[in-house]
């Protein structure tokens, strides 16, 4: 199959195909003699299998070393669960961050009634430098 038809099959862009392509995730495709890419319903189960990673946010290094375990099916699974383990680590920490941005932003928004000018807003005040207040980190690290 074409590109197009692989890009409308498997619910990716052609410009992630191409990516995905060039970073190794998915093999250089036959070309015809026009040079058009031609696919085997083998990219499309990876494309899948892709997409089913990104979903869980795994990156592309990850996702490489996934496909390359699977041509390793009697390694042990432990490199796998380990991946999965530091991805739920991060996405709690990412929970507790954001948890801590909504109490930060509730605070602040607290900070002003709505008829207030700009010169007596609480939230401008309570952010200026003057302000003792500090907010908690929250940036994605």
């Amino acid at each position: 199959m074409k590109i197009g038809e692989l890009a409308k099959r498997s619910g990716c862009s052609i410009q992630a195909i191409r990516h995905y392509e060039k970073e190794g995730l998915i093999s250089e495709p036959a070309r015809t003699d026009g040079n058009f890419r031609i696919y085997s319903t083998g990219a499309l189960e990876k494309l899948s299998f892709i997409k089913n990673c990104r979903a869980l946010d795994l990156t592309l290094s990850e996702i490489k070393h996934l496909i390359s375990l699977q041509h390793s099916p009697g390694t042990p699974c432990e490199a796998v669960n380990d991946m999965i383990d530091a991805h739920l680590h991060i996405v709690e920490t990412r929970i507790t961050d954001l948890q801590n941005l909504q109490r930060d932003l509730k605070r602040l928004r607290h900070k002003c009634g709505r008829a207030r000018s700009i010169d007596q807003c609480g939230i401008l005040n309570e952010l200026s430098p003057k302000s003792q207040h500090t907010f908690t980190d929250n940036k994605r690290k």
